[in-house]
């Protein structure tokens, strides 16, 4: 698109309210760039002009996002404020540059419910969940006048779909439009929003897809299969599985296949230059894409499926051996779609793939401008395809033939389908949205807070919660059931101090108001965080575990990483069965006692007790289970390496679900547990964590900053680019010095994951842990090998004990503005203790933001 045809060329210079106009200029601009548009397009524009809510039910591809651009548009001209909402901050970045693009970065800002980047601007992008707390907070106050909802099959989710229903009830103002492939019949949400804001709500929908689709049932082996979709040049192509395991197997079997030429692989090897695969799973994928064949699942870790993501829209992969995670913003262009099962494990049993699930993946085959025709593809089940293969075969099969006669069906526990379960699956219209309306202890403060700004007597307390629950999507013994639930969370807030009650100096009234000494970005969005709070208090500071105590008791009130809990459980069974063994304890005792072990649960007792004193006074927790759990607690009691964890459990293939759940337990130390309770050991623990995810993937600190400063990923170009960067090394310095426990604390893990590999001789990695402070005397593994030899030949090893990661082994000293000396004394098993590390942190430049802090000096005695 060039500058000439940016829709910010065709706004009016002063504010335009006429819609004919409007339209106008919007087609104008359409017909600059060479866009055609669609039935379904034209008619979804023309009701938005007219005022109208849209429900916009068109495939993917088909040019649903032009239709927000035209609202967006509409609300710039009129000098009003329109919103772009997603499930994921991926997607909403994603949306928040590309509208930059269109409209100019002055008008577009983006919300993440910790910060914000150019809040006053026309058109905001944000999740579901950060529209609905503000809609929550200040109802129809909300400036919204116009809302986009991409995505808004989400209404029907479990967990999340409450955030897509809020903003429908609260906000009668709003003309919304409301976007996805696969809505189904909507007419029930179409006649409630329509009684909220008093307009209509106009459906439109259309089967035309820009790249249309041809479908085929096969009964041959899935490596044939694959091969045969190869030689016809319908690569690339995506291969749905359905667990993580299925993923990594079939990219392996498929590597025989070599589906890249030689020439191609030379290229994925350009792209990919010096990009470090340094995880035990990452050498694996990185053998699996020399051969163009991509892995792409939550178990990966973030940068290596963006790395898949970026090689899949270079085209440089055949296949990408993937789960049904395709759907949302996740973007992988792909000509084929190739399901290897139509039925999937749900959590609670195994079913055959619903109708929205099937065509929000089949959805995404077909490159527009790339292909002609996009394919889907579904194997039939396991049984059926060796059924014909037998029959395929050649004579002397007949006893094969026959052995095979007496096996009617699929192996226990599994689900068949047919090609007529496939046909159905593309014909059907997808299953009806659900309303998933709840009550949360975070949506209970929202409204209180309301109530309160509001400051009228007259409503008094609480009626915001009941209006809330009186608009909703829900029938009237939900409705009352709500109510008697939103009562609970009240009462427990005020039994947790959370809520308090202050009497209106004007009118003599009790308010009910949030308590003012909570820290500013204390979170309550974890339903046991008031658990959390209530427990820390329990502790002793003063008690020598009180970190690790801390650490248990938020782990206890994290969901579980199963995948990372049963491997733990695996090897405390191991354990005990050698030990049992070793006792001579009979086969079936063995077995019986197996099966009361489960992953190790330190402190459970006390974690029990705490949750159920908690639970008789606060009866909405009557539905969680706390959990406890030592995942974080192993690592660092001792003090291992991310890669080390790993190895131990054998979770190579799950790295991207222990990655998460630590950045959650991580970000949970640093926002939920208040401040009162953050001694300088609990701020070690802290660091330990952040230090650890920052070495493994720095996306993951990278998309923690942004979210507490967005203008951390702000795009610095343009004419404001210097005043920018300048904001980037500020914010950065903030984040550092606004807490100087917090400072000390990161500086010390730094040294300590120095140490670490040092005492382990991991040379590689403690290249990894430190800047040089000499550019040319760069610290690489071979120095580090060479300085350490020394040492080791008059003590053997360095000691990395609890008492060597005391806080007195290390001295940081202020030199200057930005300046720290910093020095860490070598524990030997003599103890002399003579050998140190000494270094600087030196922040004067804000390459030095990047990274670790620590420049190290010199190691020696």
């Amino acid at each position: 698109m060039t500058a000439s045809s940016t829709l910010a060329d065709h706004l009016p210079a002063d504010r335009l309210t006429d819609p004919d106009e409007i339209l106008v200029r919007f087609l104008d601009w359409v017909g600059a760039v060479g866009f055609e548009l669609y039935e379904a397009q034209e008619e979804a524009i023309l009701e938005l002009v007219a005022g109208r809510h849209v429900i916009l039910n068109t495939p993917t591809g088909s040019g649903k996002s032009l239709v927000a651009q035209a609202l967006h548009f509409k609300a710039v001209c009129e000098g009003r404020t329109s919103f772009y909402t997603s499930p994921i901050k991926a997607l909403a970045s994603e949306k928040f540059f590309s509208l930059c693009d269109d409209f100019g970065a002055d008008r577009v800002g983006m919300l993440t419910g910790d910060a914000s980047i150019n809040p006053e601007a026309p058109i905001l992008c944000c999740t579901a969940e950060v529209l609905s707390n503000m809609a929550l907070r200040r109802g129809e106050e909300t400036d919204a006048p116009y809302v986009v909802m991409d995505e808004f099959h989400y209404y029907s989710d479990p967990e999340r779909g409450v955030a897509w229903q809020v903003p429908l009830i609260t906000l009668p103002h709003t003309t919304f439009l409301l976007m996805s492939a696969t809505l189904g019949n909507t007419a029930p949400i179409a006649e409630r929003l329509e009684e909220t804001t008093g307009r209509k709500a106009s459906h439109v929908s259309s089967d035309e897809r820009p790249v249309p689709l041809d479908f085929d049932y096969r009964d041959t082996p899935l490596t044939e299969t694959v091969q045969e979709l190869l030689d016809a040049g319908k690569a690339p192509i995506y291969i749905v599985n359905f667990t993580q395991r299925e993923c990594a197997e079939l990219a392996q079997s498929l590597t025989s296949l070599k589906p890249a030429a030689r020439e191609e692989r030379d290229m994925v090897w350009e792209a990919l230059g010096d990009f470090r695969f340094d995880t035990p799973y990452g050498k694996e994928l990185k053998r699996f894409l020399g051969f163009g064949v991509g892995v792409h699942h939550a178990g990966l870790l973030p940068k290596y499926r963006l790395t898949v993501e970026q090689l899949a829209q270079q085209s440089l992969l055949k296949v990408i051996c993937g789960t049904d995670t395709l759907g949302v913003g996740v973007n992988v262009p792909i000509r084929t779609v190739l399901f290897t099962k139509l039925a999937k494990y749900d959590g609670q049993k195994v079913g055959i793939l619903s109708v929205r699930d099937f065509q929000q993946i089949a959805g995404r085959a077909g490159r527009r401008g790339f292909d002609e025709r996009g394919s889907v593809v579904a194997q039939a089940p396991e049984h059926i395809i060796e059924k014909a293969r037998i029959e395929r075969s050649d004579a002397s099969a007949k006893a094969k033939r026959k052995k095979l006669a007496k096996k009617k069906g699929p192996g226990k526990g599994d689900v068949s389908w047919t090609k007529e379960t496939f046909e159905s699956l593309m014909n059907r219209p997808p299953e009806m949205l659900q309303s998933r309306f709840r009550i949360t202890h975070g949506m209970v403060l929202d409204l209180v807070q309301r109530d309160a700004a509001l400051d009228d007597p007259e409503r008094g307390n609480f009626t915001s919660i009941r209006e809330l629950v009186a608009a909703s999507h829900e029938d009237d013994g939900s409705k009352r059931q709500h109510l008697r639930d939103a009562a609970e969370r009240i009462r427990s807030l005020g039994r947790a101090g959370v809520l308090t009650m202050q009497r209106d100096t004007d009118t003599d009234y009790l308010w009910a108001v949030v308590d003012e000494e909570l820290q500013e970005n204390f979170s309550l969005h974890q339903v046991l965080s008031l658990y959390l709070v209530e427990a820390l208090g329990t502790l002793d500071p003063e008690e020598p575990e009180y970190p690790v105590l801390v650490l248990t008791f938020v782990e206890a009130i994290l969901e579980d990483p199963r995948a990372v809990l049963y491997k733990l459980q695996d090897r405390a069974r191991e354990e005990a069965v050698m030990r049992m063994k070793a006792e001579g304890v009979d086969y079936d005792e063995r077995m019986e006692r197996l099966e009361e072990i489960t992953h190790p649960k330190p402190d459970a007792e006390r974690i029990y007790q705490t949750f159920n004193a908690f639970r008789e006074i606060h009866p909405w927790v009557r539905g969680e289970a706390i959990k406890p759990k030592a995942v974080g607690r192993e690592m660092f009691e001792q003090y291992m390496s991310f890669a080390d964890f790993v190895r131990r459990y054998g979770l190579a293939r799950s790295e991207g679900v222990l990655l998460r759940y630590l950045s959650q337990l991580y970000k949970t130390l640093a926002q939920s547990v208040p401040e009162k309770y953050k001694t300088e050991g609990v701020l070690d623990v802290q660091s330990f964590f952040r230090t650890m995810i920052e070495r493994v993937d720095t996306s993951l600190i990278e998309e923690w900053e942004s979210l507490m400063h967005p203008e951390l990923v702000y795009d610095a170009t343009g004419e404001h680019a210097e005043e920018r960067v300048k904001a980037k090394e500020e914010l950065r310095l903030y984040e550092l010095f606004h807490d100087p426990k917090a400072f000390t604390a990161r500086v010390r893990a730094e040294l300590h994951h120095l140490v670490r590999a040092l005492s382990q001789e991991d040379w590689e990695a403690a290249a990894g842990c430190v800047k040089s402070a000499d550019p040319e005397e760069p610290w690489t593994a071979e120095r580090f090998e060479e300085t350490l030899a020394f040492f080791l030949a008059d003590y053997e090893e360095i000691l990395f004990t609890p008492d060597a990661r005391q806080a007195h082994w290390t001295r940081i000293e202020a030199e200057g503005p930005r300046r720290w000396k910093v020095e860490h004394t070598l524990i030997d098993p003599e103890g002399d203790n003579f050998w140190h590390l000494a270094g600087e942190v030196d922040l004067r430049d804000e390459e030095s933001l990047d990274g670790p802090l620590i420049r190290l000096v010199r190691i020696g005695e």
